[in-house]
C-alpha cells in the first residue's frame, strides 16, 4: 500500500496545524468560488430583459450625498438628469459643504433636482446620516406635489456617489428585477472611469471580477451584496430595516451600504445584481490612498461580523446562509492563509540554508499559488465571458498581475483589525480629482 504524506509532515506541531488549517481553507474557498462561477453563468443567462416600459411604473429617487464635492458633483448631477426615467427626482444632500457644492448643483438647476442642505451640528455625521436625512425627506416628497400618494413599494431609491456616472438606461434593467416583489435591493456593476493608470485599471478589474463572478453567482440565490454607489433599494424594503436610534435604514458604520444590504437579507428580502448596467466612479490614484480606502472597507467588514448569527438564521436556503457567513468570515480566512504562505516561504529559505531539517515547504508554496490562481483565474474568465474567445485568452494574462495586486493590499486586514481594537472609526473622505474625459 502506498503511504500518503502531506508536504508539511515532519515540521513542528505549530506549522503542521497552521498549514493543515490553511490548506483546508484554500481548498474550501476554491470549491466555493467554483460553485459561484457555475451559478454566475446561469444567472447571466437567466437575467430578465430590459423593460423600459416597466420602468415607468416606478418613481426613481436618486440620492447623492455630498460633502465638499464641487469638483465632481456637477458632472454627476448632469448625468442623472439624462437618466431615462419618466418619473424621477434627484435629491442632493449637501452635508455641510464649504466649497460651493450647492452652488455647482444650482448651476445645473432642473425641476427634478432638489438640494437638501444640512448644517452643523447635524451635518458631517457620516454618509449613513446623510442618507437617512434623504430617507426622512421622502415622507414630505410623497405627501405633497407631483408624487403625493405614490406607493412606497413602487419607489426605488438609488444611491449615487458625487463622482458617480450612472448608465442612462439603468432604470430599464433595474425595473425588470423589481417586478419580482421579493426583491428589495439591486447593485449595478461599478466601473472605474479614470482607468488609464495601472493602479486604477486594476481596481476596474477587481470590480468587474466581483460583479461578474461573485455578485452574479449570489444573484442566483438572492444574496448579492450592496455596494453603495449604484445601489438601488425598494423604499418599502428600506422601511423594514429602519433603525430608530440611527434615524433611518442606514446605521453608523464604515460600510453602511454593506450593513443595510445584510439587514435586508436578514428580514427576508432578495438582493440581486445586474452587470449589464453600470455606474462609473473615480479610482484612487495612489497606493497610499488605496490602502486608506481598503482599510476602511476591511474595518467595516469586521464591524459586520456580529451579524453572522442573524444571517445564519435568515429565511433563505442553506447555500445562501452559508455563503453570507463565509463571506463575513473571509478576512479571518485571508489572515490565516496569508500567515501560512509567509511561513512556508520562510521555512523554504531556512531549508535552502540548511538551518532546518529538509521539508516540503517548496511544494506547499506551489499548492498555495496553484489554488490561489484557481480562484483568480475563474474571476478573469468570468470577466471576459461575454466578450468572446479573444478576450478570454487575453484575460488569462491578467491573472499573475492581478494576483500581485491582491497580495499587495492584503496587509489592510491587519491595519483594520488594529483600528477596530483601538476603537478608531474616524476617516478623512477620499479626495476627488477634476473630472476628465470618460474612458469607455
Amino acid at each position: 500500500m502506498i503511504a500518503f504524506t502531506l508536504p508539511f509532515d515532519g515540521l513542528p506541531g505549530w506549522a503542521q496545524a497552521l498549514f493543515s488549517l490553511s490548506l483546508a481553507i484554500v481548498l474550501a474557498t476554491l470549491l466555493w468560488t467554483l460553485a459561484l462561477f457555475v451559478l454566475s453563468r446561469r444567472a447571466l443567462r437567466a437575467a430578465p430583459p430590459a423593460d423600459p416600459e416597466g420602468a415607468d411604473a416606478y418613481l426613481w429617487v436618486f440620492v447623492v450625498p455630498a460633502l465638499n464635492e464641487a469638483l465632481t458633483i456637477g458632472d454627476s448631477v448632469a448625468r442623472l438628469i439624462d437618466v431615462e426615467a419618466r418619473n424621477k427626482a434627484i435629491v442632493v444632500v449637501d452635508d455641510g459643504s464649504t466649497d460651493g457644492t450647492a452652488d455647482v448643483v444650482a448651476s445645473r438647476a432642473q425641476p427634478e433636482v432638489e438640494v437638501l442642505r444640512r448644517v452643523p451640528p447635524n451635518a458631517r455625521q457620516g454618509k449613513g446620516a446623510a442618507l437617512n436625512a434623504a430617507w426622512g425627506h421622502l415622507d414630505r416628497l410623497l405627501a405633497v406635489g407631483s408624487w403625493a400618494g405614490w406607493p412606497r413599494d413602487r419607489v426605488i431609491v438609488c444611491v449615487v456617489d458625487a463622482d458617480g456616472r450612472l448608465d442612462p438606461a439603468a432604470p430599464a434593467f433595474v425595473a425588470a428585477h423589481f417586478a419580482d416583489e421579493r426583491v428589495g435591493g439591486l447593485q449595478t456593476l461599478v466601473r472605474i472611469y479614470n482607468r488609464s493608470r495601472v493602479l486604477t485599471w486594476l481596481q476596474d478589474v477587481e470590480f468587474s471580477i466581483t460583479a461578474l463572478l461573485f455578485q452574479a453567482g449570489r444573484t442566483r440565490i438572492g444574496v448579492a451584496g450592496m455596494g453603495g454607489n449604484g445601489q438601488f433599494n425598494r423604499l418599502a424594503a428600506l422601511d423594514t430595516v429602519a433603525d430608530d436610534d440611527a434615524g433611518g435604514p442606514w446605521r453608523r458604520r464604515l460600510t453602511e451600504d454593506q450593513d443595510v444590504g445584510l439587514r435586508l437579507l436578514e428580514v427576508g428580502w432578495r438582493c440581486v445584481a445586474d452587470a449589464r448596467t453600470t455606474v462609473a466612479q473615480q479610482g484612487v490614484e495612489s497606493v497610499r490612498a488605496l490602502y486608506r480606502q481598503r482599510t476602511r472597507w476591511a474595518q467595516g467588514n469586521l464591524q459586520a461580523m456580529p451579524q453572522i448569527g442573524g444571517l445564519s438564521r435568515m429565511r433563505r436556503r442553506a447555500p445562501g446562509r452559508a455563503d453570507q457567513v463565509a463571506a463575513l468570515l473571509h478576512p479571518i480566512a485571508q489572515t490565516i492563509v496569508g500567515l501560512a504562505f509567509l511561513a512556508s516561504i520562510v521555512l523554504w529559505l531556512l531549508d535552502l540554508a540548511n538551518l532546518v531539517p529538509r521539508n516540503g515547504s517548496w511544494l506547499l508554496i506551489l499548492i498555495f499559488l496553484a489554488t490561489g490562481y484557481g480562484g483568480i483565474t475563474l474571476g478573469c474568465i468570468a470577466r471576459a465571458g461575454r466578450n468572446g474567445t479573444g478576450a478570454l485568452w487575453s484575460s488569462l494574462l491578467i491573472v499573475p498581475v492581478y494576483t500581485v495586486y491582491t497580495w499587495m493590499i492584503w496587509p489592510v486586514i491587519w491595519r483594520a483589525a488594529v483600528r477596530l481594537a483601538l476603537n478608531k472609526e474616524g476617516w478623512a473622505k477620499t479626495a476627488r480629482h477634476p473630472v476628465g474625459q470618460q474612458v469607455s
